[in-house]
This record gives structure tokens, C-alpha cells and sequence, in this order.
């Protein structure tokens, strides 16, 4: 059985860039006020949603373990 992740985003830091709609479309939208969202917190893990938190411009997207919390990315120092 795989860990489900838990995706948010922080809308104070989210500049709206949208390179993670471009890497991750199924994963997230720009709303109204060009901040990012996910499309659904709680989902399975996905290559395109861990390339699209790496790739955001201003670190706004943050994945942990849905069950535990443990962080997924960015990584626990």
C-alpha cells in the first residue's frame, strides 16, 4: 500500500507562476487571483507533483506523508 501525500500551498509566498499547473495540470490550478491550489490535498504520490514543488520558483508548495506528516519535500533538514 503507497503513502498518500498531502499537498498545500502557500498562497502568501505563491507569486502565481504557474510552472507547477505546467508540470502538474492535473495536480493544480491558478485561481481567480493567480494563486496556485491543489486540485485534491490528500493523493497518491506522483513524479509530476514532487517536479512541480521542486520547481516552484518561491518554495510555495509543501508534500507530506497524509497519515504521519512526515515531510516528502522539502526535505527535513
Amino acid at each position: 500500500m503507497t503513502d498518500r501525500w498531502h499537498v498545500e500551498v502557500d498562497r502568501d509566498l505563491c507569486v502565481g507562476s504557474g510552472m507547477c499547473v505546467s508540470s502538474a495540470p492535473e495536480a493544480f490550478r491558478l485561481d481567480a487571483a493567480r494563486r496556485s491550489r491543489p486540485v485534491v490535498p490528500d493523493r497518491e504520490p506522483a513524479e509530476e507533483v514532487l517536479a512541480a514543488a521542486e520547481g516552484c520558483p518561491v518554495e510555495a508548495i509543501s508534500l507530506t506523508l497524509a497519515g504521519t506528516g512526515e515531510p516528502v519535500f522539502p526535505p527535513e533538514d
